[in-house]
């Protein structure tokens, strides 16, 4: 199965993706991964996205869905996927699809996390993310074993600038004028799926894996 999770930052898109790749199987795709691995690699693309990062400036769409394409070819992907973090854009989603349709894919469908304003700010804040193995903490909902330490490799976990409280409103607000437009353009197409993303994490992974059950997730 072919999936986009939509939904603004601090709704729980990559947790409830990583569950789903450990059930289901199909890989996670998240842009935020595949940029810090190909910058890490210093792939061609990794090094034209660091000059843009290190200017200061977004990542050119040429660069991110250069990473997607290149991505989705993989043998591992022929089975499905679950895109986190991407599309952003209208204009990425028909990238997207112009990808998709090349080889000869369609998307299955289109998860919307839904959370509150204020649950959002929460979550975020209270986000602490390991350095070195990019695993992801929560001081409150999902705390690490030992205060400060990531669990996986034992490295100081940091709060990374932008889920600090006063870039979150900043990020937000980037949300409402670029992404949130992707809900009618996936509501056109018939795709759209809302989900309510509030409460434990067990609790949406529940509601999300009955949805994608009840679409014929095998």
């Amino acid at each position: 199965m072919r999936l986009v999770f939509l939904g603004a930052p601090g709704v729980g898109k990559g947790t409830q993706a990583d569950r789903v790749t450990a059930q289901f199987g199909w890989p996670k795709i998240s842009t935020g991964d595949l940029l810090r691995e190909a910058v890490r690699n210093q792939t061609a693309l990794g090094i034209e996205a660091k000059k843009s990062m290190d200017a200061g400036k977004l990542v050119p769409d040429s660069v991110v869905i250069g990473m997607v394409r290149d991505t989705l070819a993989a043998p591992s992907c022929q089975k499905g996927f679950v895109l986190d973090g991407f599309p952003r854009t209208v204009p990425q989603a028909e990238e997207l699809q112009a990808i998709l349709t090349g080889r000869n894919l369609k998307l299955d469908q289109v998860i919307n996390f839904r959370v509150s304003r204020h649950d959002v700010v929460t979550r975020l804040s209270g986000r602490r993310s390991c350095p070195k193995c990019q695993s992801v903490f929560h001081i409150a909902f999902a705390p690490p074993k030992i205060e400060g330490q990531c669990d996986r490799c034992g490295a100081s976990l940091i709060q990374r600038s932008d889920d600090k409280p006063e870039t979150i409103e900043a990020r937000l607000k980037v949300y409402d004028e670029q992404t949130a437009p992707l809900i009618a353009y996936y509501q056109a197409k018939n795709l759209l799926s809302d989900l309510d993303g509030s409460g434990e994490m067990a609790a949406v992974y529940t509601r999300l894996s009955a949805l994608l059950l009840g679409l014929g997730a095998q």
